[in-house]
């Protein structure tokens, strides 16, 4: 029921109230003018934290690294079709890493769409897409109780985007309605049959490997290894997981490879597929003449669990059914790798990153071919989260490692970014400046979208010449990302060598604040 404090305030006032009330408190926001009663409604409400983005695929990437960090949505504020559409990519991995993330799209007032004025467009078919649940307010009234039931959607097991369209006049218009938060809706129960039929796979002695994906806490990880050694199976984790506890003294999950005929020989002989909040695995693209089925021939393919079932109540009744009783797990000892000399490259980068990390640290990889130097160099560091790309959409590193830190602000967040895909969404580093947030992020200045000429051939397009590479390449001219982020607010050095690098990286993880190092290789 409304209270005396409740009354005569408007639509959005009841909104971000309802918000603030289901734990939602952080919005990152690129407005326009159908927003700005919800822009003025922050002003009334001290709870809610407002983060502004300059561009909507910062505002959507920050929203998803900080759901995927704090377990909680944030709120986005968009502007119509458009500016909905200008957030599609991290959306889109957001989706993939079923995150949980409350859009706010402001639309035209109810009265006025019949106009097709210029911004006039099908804000719900451009949400669909990317959102698990949308909903269209009608009215002032309906607005509290519709952000409550956008939350608890949001939070639905394991997590989604939820996408709660807001006419200008509910924005504007009076209300005395009220909501409270929405119980949590509970995921699927454990399906013990399925349990008994996984069990008695693991235990037949034929080669078994366990597949999964979703948010792999130390805990997680540890029981899954004790089962795997108890059963003389494997434990396989994606190549794109949304996030990963890992480092000295967690367990070492092996990582299914990206390209298909690796991930085929991974897999090959496998008798038993067994599901964990995943699907079969399939190739990351089409390829001429080669399958994009990577189950093996034969292979009898178990779904434990779904994304949305009980994951943890699943894993610890296989844990009894298969009798881990005693098994320990396989930790990582803490393994720092030395600090190279000489050449800057990926190995060089990533015994830095291994050498220097802090304990506790976030690293939100974006960091394409040139990554895998740190990925491997990391694998014993101080015990750290590992953000990986989810979706497959570029665009998405330096948005996710700001929204990690205002989410984690007691922790440092180390941002590995290609620099292909860092000039896709660079506006966040003004954001991180703006909220002087602990970020460090390293450019893999590579000058090139190398993955794609990598790709070029795997795809049949043999003979590639000067004008098809110069689609491929950065070089003319070079991007200069010392003068980029200076322009942001954000102190930056360039390395060309292992040395300066170690000595960037040691700089920036001891001061706070943001800072950049763009890496010459």
């Amino acid at each position: 029921m409304p209270t005396d404090n409740d009354k005569d305030r408007s639509g959005a006032e009841a909104l971000v109230q309802t918000f603030v009330d289901a734990g939602v408190n952080v919005c990152f926001a690129n407005p326009g003018t159908s927003e700005m009663h919800f822009v003025a409604a922050l002003d009334t409400n001290p709870e809610m934290r407002c983060v502004l983005g300059l561009f909507e695929g910062v505002v959507t990437g920050a929203a998803d690294g900080y759901g995927r960090m704090k377990g909680t949505p944030a709120a986005t504020l968009l502007h119509l079709g458009p500016g909905l559409g200008n957030g599609l990519a991290n959306l889109h991995n957001a989706k993939k890493a079923r995150t949980p993330l409350v859009n706010v799209v402001g639309d035209h007032a109810t009265y006025h769409r019949k106009y097709d004025a210029p911004l006039t467009s099908d804000v719900e078919g451009i949400a669909r897409p990317v959102s698990g649940w949308v909903k269209m307010s009608q009215s002032a009234d309906d607005v509290a109780a519709d952000g409550a039931e956008a939350v608890q959607a949001a939070l639905a097991p394991p997590g989604q985007v939820a996408t709660l369209i807001l006419p200008a006049d509910t924005a504007w218009n009076r209300t005395n309605a009220s909501a409270t938060p929405l119980e949590p809706i509970p995921p699927d129960a454990v399906d013990g049959d399925e349990v008994d039929a996984v069990a008695k796979a693991l235990k037949s002695g034929k080669k078994s490997v366990m597949l999964i994906n979703g948010r792999l806490t130390a805990e997680r990880t540890e029981l899954l290894d004790r089962i795997a050694t108890a059963t003389g199976s494997r434990v396989i984790m994606d190549t794109f997981i949304p996030r990963l506890e890992r480092g000295a003294g967690r367990v070492d999950v092996a990582r299914l490879p990206y390209f298909g005929e690796q991930a085929a020989e991974v897999l090959e002989g496998t008798e038993h597929l067994v599901l964990i909040g995943t699907q079969p695995p399939v190739t990351f693209f089409a390829y001429p003449d080669k399958p994009s089925w990577l189950t093996p021939e034969g292979c009898e393919l178990h779904t434990l669990v779904k994304h949305d079932g009980d994951v943890d109540g699943t894993l610890d009744a296989l844990a009894q059914a298969v009798g881990i009783g005693s098994v320990t797990a396989n930790l990582m000892a803490l393994e720092q790798p030395p600090l190279l000399r000489g050449a800057l490259d990926p190995r060089s980068i990533g015994a830095a990153v291994g050498h220097l990390l802090p304990e506790n640290a976030i690293v939100v990889d974006e960091g394409g071919t040139s990554g895998g130097g740190s990925t491997y160099s990391t694998r014993g560091a101080q015990p750290h989260d590992w953000l990986i790309l989810s979706g497959g959409s570029i665009g998405y590193g330096m948005p996710t490692a700001t929204g990690a830190a205002v989410a984690c602000p007691d922790r440092r967040v180390v941002c590995l970014q290609a620099d292909g895909g860092g000039m896709y969404t660079l506006q966040a580093l003004w954001t991180q400046a703006r909220e002087k947030l602990d970020v460090t992020t390293v450019i893999f200045a590579n000058r090139k979208y190398a993955i794609l000429q990598l790709e070029f051939a795997r795809v049949g397009a043999h003979n590639p010449g000067p004008k098809a590479m110069s689609m491929l390449d950065l070089s003319n001219p070079e991007l200069n990302w010392v003068s980029l982020a200076e322009g942001m607010g954000v102190q930056a050095w360039r390395a060309t060598t292992a040395e300066e690098f170690n000595d960037a990286l040691a700089l920036s993880l001891a001061q706070p604040g943001p800072s950049l190092i763009e890496a010459v290789i």
